[in-house]
């Protein structure tokens, strides 16, 4: 990684810039900030978690509240979400993404409050979030969805395969279904494996009151591995954001720069 890895390179910003919804020609006040300075600002902020307050004017990306507000309108106008798409349809047509599975996983990050929190049961009944991710068989993020704390893992796995995005990239019909799905037992339920079959996805995760499935652990660390990348981006390690819109940005972001980097390893 590089040393400042807020910095927007050209090919990031190529792909970026065309997303952002223009700025009206006589819009009163004063020249807004650059759009590519006030992205390095939310990553600055990403990568560092510092309250926004605190983001240095001296580093030339305008003020923390002009870069919230930034977030808050490109959040609105789906450029995060459209950027992780493309970045998908760019590794799949590379030749990068692993359909032959996907893995699910669901660990709990801090809170400091807001929506989509509940009490944690693994930290003290304390107030949390937990992120539900499902990921290709490479580790590449392709979904995740904020909820309370308290809430079971089980009741989001068809919420993660439904969510997972169109994949052009290649001939034919964009792809959105892993030929099968990897869970432990915290995703046990006979409902969801038949929705699962309806869906031609073959569902392999473990039962409760058995044995693990053989080798399940070592195709399933790959989700551990993507929530260790998540956990770079220290904005994400505990939720400060109140509005979960926000939080889900940063998500939808991060999501993008794990995809930026695997598609960057595979041409160089």
């Amino acid at each position: 990684m590089s040393t400042r890895p807020w910095i927007v390179g050209d090919d990031l910003w190529a792909l970026i810039e065309p997303l952002l919804p223009p700025w009206p020609e006589k819009a009163p006040g004063p020249r807004p900030v650059a759009d590519r300075l006030c992205l390095q600002g939310i990553l600055y902020v990403l990568h560092n978690d510092i309250a926004w307050q605190l983001l240095p004017l001296e580093l030339g990306f305008g003020s923390g509240q002009t870069c919230w507000r930034r977030l808050d309108r490109w959040q609105q106008a789906g450029v995060f979400d459209q950027l992780h798409r493309i970045l998908l349809a760019e590794l799949n047509a590379a030749g990068e993404l692993d359909w032959s599975r996907a893995c699910v996983d669901g660990p709990h990050p801090r809170e400091k409050g807001g929506a989509d929190t509940g009490p944690s049961p693994v930290d003290r009944r304390k107030t949390g979030s937990k992120h539900h991710l499902v990921c290709d068989g490479r580790g590449t993020p392709f979904k995740v969805i904020t909820t309370a704390a308290n809430v079971n893992d089980v009741t989001r796995t068809l919420a993660l395969v439904d969510g997972i995005p169109p994949v052009a990239g290649r001939r034919g019909r964009p792809c959105r279904r892993p030929d099968s799905l990897l869970g432990d037992k915290g995703y046990d339920s006979n409902p969801n494996r038949r929705e699962l079959r309806r869906r031609r996805i073959l569902p392999v995760i473990s039962r409760t009151g058995s044995p693990d499935i053989k080798g399940l652990g070592k195709l399933r660390y790959v989700v551990e591995q993507t929530f260790a990348l998540f956990h770079q981006f220290k904005r994400l390690a505990v939720r400060w954001e109140r509005r979960t819109e926000l939080h889900d940005a940063f998500i939808s972001l991060a999501c993008s720069l794990i995809c930026c980097r695997r598609l960057k390893k595979h041409r160089s």
